[in-house]
């Protein structure tokens, strides 16, 4: 029985990057259907970061990336930081209008996040789209369309309702949400939990 998962993230979010490879991981070994959610660590139209915050983001930065090659065996080459993630977050609902909303949401993350590249580019979110399939000659003009950024309004009022106050956030079956970049065994026990709610958790 396949079980959903919904997670909220945001692209320039590391912590969202990293649970993106747990969840692959867990579509590997267990029938899911992964659902990414837009939310915004910066709300669309906030002001650049400022010195300060700057800095102290490049003072936590080697201590993030360490983690992410020691717990996750990921190699991090971020992106331009302090870009504006909202067109990352209308392509992808442009990407699942079509069917590949997930495969789309995890190419972007790892274009930024690997491959160092400013996903708030038309171009690069185009070769994102390419990657899996998706025809992306008009995706400027595709983009530009409300219900696009309607959708992205959408999923972030959820988050809302839900108190989801950060992201990563994995709402499995509906009903079991997990916070955080959380390891696989820990999305492995919890899917356990959905698909057998009377079995006890580990």
């Amino acid at each position: 029985m396949s079980v959903s998962v919904d997670v909220w993230s945001d692209f320039v979010c590391p912590f969202c990057f990293l649970v993106s490879t747990s969840l692959k991981r867990l579509e590997e070994t267990h029938d899911i259907e992964l659902t990414w959610h837009a939310f915004e660590l910066r709300p669309f139209g906030s002001p650049p970061p400022d010195a300060q915050y700057r800095q102290f983001i490049a003072e936590k930065t080697p201590a993030m990336v360490a983690m992410a090659k020691a717990q996750y065996g990921v190699d991090i080459q971020q992106g331009p930081f302090g870009i504006d993630s909202r067109w990352a977050h209308r392509a992808t609902k442009w990407a699942e209008q079509q069917g590949a909303g997930n495969g789309f949401a995890k190419a972007v993350l790892a274009a930024y996040w690997l491959q160092g590249q400013d996903i708030s580019q038309i171009e690069v979110l185009a070769a994102c789209a390419e990657s899996v399939g998706l025809d992306a000659s008009n995706l400027a003009a595709s983009l530009a369309e409300p219900l696009y950024d309607a959708a992205v309004e959408e999923d972030i009022a959820l988050a809302q309702q839900l108190r989801l106050s950060g992201v990563p956030a994995s709402v499995f079956a509906k009903r079991y949400l997990v916070v955080g970049a959380q390891p696989y065994d820990v999305f492995a026990d919890v899917l356990q939990q959905a698909l057998d709610p009377q079995q006890p958790s580990n």
